[in-house]
């Protein structure tokens, strides 16, 4: 069970002063709505909530949610003939609330003030003791103002400093699509009518907004590393000495990294070309971490899940040695790089949403239940209402949360069906009722989950793709630990096995992934609060799937596949074909399932091959049922008995040009007189490249099919 230090304790219960910061990409992305929606939440809580700083700009929906607040009333500064109102730090320390609204922190400080800027009066209310939750657009961050100068035209001119983000006890990425923000401000949400037009060609353009958009997620990604186990960190560790290719060996690396889910950091031996490293970080988005003497590195001491090598005498003892993470062994010398012509099984509907006609498909993406998935997408249905759109609830699961079921007011909800199985009656989404009503938008919840036996069909996505080629927009809403692909890693980082699931490619296949981002912390309050899961469950959840270092492995995730969904790029695959040597025992059908979604994910073909040696034992059963799942994955098979398996698995590999290896790698080393272990027989074979996965310590563990 995970034991709480006091100040983890002391933030969970709100006994401590606390920041919480509302990052966006751009103005209309709902920080003010946020800030006074969240503020009513705490006031019902129990704390005082009083306004020192909040722009609605007049607009009356956002005026009504300010009527239930005080307000410190705001100081008067005079600028030649004009007169500003100010936020007044002083008078907001005299009426000593619990929790201060501060909207606009960017803000620089008009007249004589102890403070320059607001995000300093928002420091100096929590060193008194007051909370404060404010907001500001990303632009204004100093590492992203060069970048965001350059986009938008002209200079921004109040700038957050990075430390001030890091000081935040919260900081949570509110997510929205550029079409949203676009069609808010047509709707003269955001600036006066006779702006809209030049706001379109400048600072509102897509492409804009879209670049914005991947810096505020990049930017939260980075600010969220757990503080987790070594082998269960999400990032990837390129090993760089001197004298080899800089740049064929982190190209190499990086896409491995990333189908793994992996942020790449670049260990510079002592004197690589520091300039040519920083040159590719800088492309690739990667860390670089101090030169160090790369053949003394203590592997085993590396926090890292992956860590890519050259091919030399340091690899060959490594893969010898117990493999604890990941291991690819890069030929840097090698240059293919191709973006492979693949299909997977919703490839063909993803070229039929070319056609006109298509629904559109809308994914609140979330790291966990309790992140506000369903409350956001009945929010989107009501606006969607209120602009006269015909939005329906097709199926939504409330768990009798209030403030959830609140928000489904007068939105339509058409009845589920019945459906009886060997005796049991479920109640399930009616597919053919939504066809036949066909509304414009159907709001569909939990796109994971696992229809009923006897139902049309056996997954609730396959629902939502019939409600698309009718023509019928969807949002829906997905955590992303029920990716299939990602399965392995959500086991590696949290110990939990995920029943359902549904195709990573669901997302690529999305219109637009709206990520719900909150905070490990932010959760466990939810969950204390009984607002997630009954009284009976809370404590169990904290001590397992809730413990906050799988909270904020999850969280990096559902901001990594946001990214990776909003790029929509193909990973430029090292190699044309995986070929995976099995062990003929039921534990590496779980190396199977990891290589399979490499492939997968590089869009290379992936093969298996049980090449036993005269000695081996045979498990026909074993052999037979890893058969079948080649066959059910659409993989190549191949069983031999051969003298020297190591070089008779390299001559398959070589029989299609471009195939790399992959092998489990060993638990314990080799003692004399038995042989080195299976990768360093490949490696002393001639095999050029290698991947050598880890094995799990154990093929159970705990599973989970919540998706609340």
């Amino acid at each position: 069970m995970e034991r709480s230090t006091p100040e983890q304790l002391l933030r969970e219960y709100g006994e401590r002063a606390r920041l919480v910061l509302y990052v966006a990409a751009a103005p209309g992305a709902g920080k003010t709505r946020r800030l006074l929606t969240d503020a009513r939440r705490l006031q019902h809580a129990g704390k005082r909530v009083a306004i020192g700083w909040i722009e609605t700009k007049a607009r009356p929906d956002l005026e009504r949610l300010t009527e239930d607040f005080a307000r410190i009333p705001p100081r008067t500064v005079r600028a030649g003939e004009r007169s500003y109102e100010e936020f007044d730090l002083d008078a907001a320390l005299s009426a000593k609330p619990d929790v201060v609204i501060l909207d606009e922190i960017a803000h620089d400080n008009l007249g004589e003030t102890r403070n320059a800027a607001r995000w300093q009066d928002a420091l100096a209310l929590r060193e008194a003791g007051i909370s404060v939750i404010g907001a500001f657009n990303i632009a204004h961050l100093e590492t992203v103002s060069s970048t965001a100068e350059s986009l938008l035209g002209y200079p921004v001119r109040s700038i957050v400093p990075l430390s001030f983000l890091k000081a935040a006890d919260d900081v949570i990425a509110l997510d929205a699509s550029p079409a949203l923000i676009q069609e808010r401000l047509l709707a003269g949400k955001i600036v006066q009518s006779d702006d809209i037009a030049r706001a379109q060609s400048g600072a509102f353009k897509e492409a804009t907004l879209k670049m914005l958009r991947q810096l505020l997620l990049r930017t939260i990604d980075n600010l969220t590393i757990p503080i987790v186990s070594a082998a269960s960190v999400s990032s990837a560790i390129a090993l760089l000495p001197a004298g080899i290719d800089a740049r064929h060996f982190i190209d190499r690396s990086a896409p491995v990294a990333a189908a793994f889910d992996l942020r790449l950091e670049i260990q510079p031996g002592e004197g690589a070309d520091l300039r040519e490293i920083e040159r590719i970080a800088t492309e690739l988005d990667a860390d670089i971490m101090p030169p160090a003497a790369i053949a003394r590195v203590d592997i085993s001491g590396l926090r890292a899940a992956m860590v890519a090598m050259p091919n030399d005498k340091l690899a060959s003892k490594v893969v010898n040695a117990p493999v604890e993470r990941d291991i690819f062994v890069v030929d840097a010398t090698q240059t293919y790089l191709e973006r492979s012509v693949f299909t997977t099984p919703l490839s063909a509907t993803l070229g039929d949403r070319m056609r006109v006609g298509y629904g559109k498909l809308t994914v609140y993406l979330g790291a966990a239940a309790g992140a506000g998935k369903t409350y956001a997408m009945l929010d989107r249905g009501q606006q969607l209402r209120a602009e006269g759109v015909d939005a329906v609830i097709g199926l939504v699961e409330t768990h009798r949360r209030p403030e959830t079921e609140a928000m489904i007011g007068d939105l339509p909800i058409l009845p589920r069906k019945t459906v009886s199985f060997d005796g049991i009656t479920y109640t399930e989404m009616d597919r053919e009722a939504i066809l036949a009503r066909k509304p414009r938008v159907v709001l569909v919840d939990e796109l994971a989950h696992t229809n009923a036996p006897g139902s049309l069909a056996p997954k609730r996505y396959m629902d939502v793709l019939a409600f698309l080629r009718a023509g019928i927009d969807v949002i829906t809403t997905l955590n992303v630990q029920h990716l299939e692909a990602l399965s392995d890693v959500v086991y590696r980082l949290t110990g939990t096995s995920v029943r359902e699931t549904l195709p990573d490619g669901i997302l690529p296949l999305a219109d637009e992934v709206i990520l719900i981002d909150v905070s490990p912390d932010t959760l466990r309050e939810r969950l204390r609060a009984g607002k997630i899961y009954p009284p009976e469950r809370i404590e169990a959840a904290l001590a397992n799937f809730f413990r906050h270092e799988n909270l904020a492995s999850l969280r990096e995730l559902a901001v990594r596949e946001a990214l990776r969904a909003r790029t929509r790029e193909r990973i430029a695959a090292p190699f044309g074909k995986l070929l995976l040597s099995v062990v003929a025992r039921p534990e590496d059908a779980i190396l199977i399932r990891k290589a399979s979604r490499l492939a997968a994910r590089l869009e290379v073909d992936f093969g298996i091959a049980h090449i036993a040696e005269p000695r081996d034992q045979s498990d026909d059963a074993c052999i037979a049922e890893f058969e079948r799942i080649a066959r059910s994955i659409n993989a190549s098979w191949r069983d031999e008995r051969a003298p020297d398996a190591a070089q008779r698995l390299l001559e398959v590999a070589r029989e299609q040009s471009e195939t790399v290896v992959a092998v489990g790698g060993t638990h314990r080393a080799p003692r004399w007189p038995a042989r080195n272990a299976f990768a360093r027989r490949l490696l002393d074979a001639g095999a050029r490249e290698l991947i050598v996965l880890a094995r799990p310590k154990q093929s159970l563990a705990p599973t989970t099919d919540d998706d609340a």
